[in-house]
């Protein structure tokens, strides 16, 4: 079984193989097996995104500051054609700095090298910049807060399209009520700061239902035409 078959059978999508025997790494993006890499590293000489990161590091606009163990800015190339959103940190994600960290992370990077691209040159961050006490779900004014650094973000690495994962990631956005099954079912591309977003499950959720994962697979195929031609189809 070659590299690519491997992440589409832990993606559940084998009924897919063969139809896509041909199928090729999306130009100019590249993958990392994980994300152990510093992010004041990856800002390099970035002053914009560098301020942007201590903006973020010393936020005390909500008490999340004082239960957090570290904030989880963001990591990736500046710029970036594509651009992850997830929800929150988790605690791994707190204790290390990185998001995305540990099963879901890995999870992810098959999600991604399944329709050829390589999670190094992917830029990934939170919708929320510090981890929700015993991982509950965030409060609308915490995302209220992070949302104006995610928007400096996104205008910073310039993606062409920008993939949701979750529904807070979704909804803090887009600034919509919608879950990612909804708007999937809309048919209707949503953008932000004029950049594309495609919806879809989160990993850690795609975890607890597998059965979900032919549906994700859909939904990164799109991103991945959107990035390729324009077209959402």
């Amino acid at each position: 079984m070659d590299t690519r078959s491997r992440y589409l059978q832990e993606m559940g999508i084998t009924q897919w193989v063969s139809r896509d025997a041909g199928f090729h790494s999306v130009p100019g993006i590249g993958v990392a097996q994980d994300l152990n890499t510093d992010e004041s590293d990856l800002i390099q000489n970035d002053q914009l995104m560098a301020d942007l990161l201590t903006q973020v590091e010393t936020c005390r606009q909500c008490g999340l500051h004082r239960t957090r163990y570290t904030t989880v800015f963001g990591v990736g190339p500046i710029p970036a054609n594509l651009m992850i959103v997830g929800e929150a940190p988790s605690a791994e994600d707190d204790r290390q700095g990185i998001p995305f960290v540990g099963r879901v992370g890995q999870l992810l990077a098959s999600m991604l090298f399944s329709i050829g691209f390589k999670l190094e040159d992917v830029y990934i961050a939170n919708a929320l910049k510090c981890r929700p006490p015993d991982d509950r779900d965030p409060l609308a004014e915490e995302l209220a807060h992070c949302n104006p650094f995610l928007l400096q973000q996104i205008e910073r690495i310039q993606p062409k399209v920008i993939l949701a994962l979750g529904k807070v990631a979704v909804q803090s956005l887009l600034e919509t009520n919608e879950s990612p099954g909804q708007l999937r079912n809309s048919g209707q591309v949503r953008a932000v700061a004029g950049v594309p977003v495609i919806a879809t499950y989160h990993p850690a959720y795609l975890l607890q239902s597998p059965a979900a994962k032919p549906e994700s697979w859909k939904d990164l195929y799109r991103a991945r035409q959107l990035l390729i031609n324009g077209s959402s189809a």
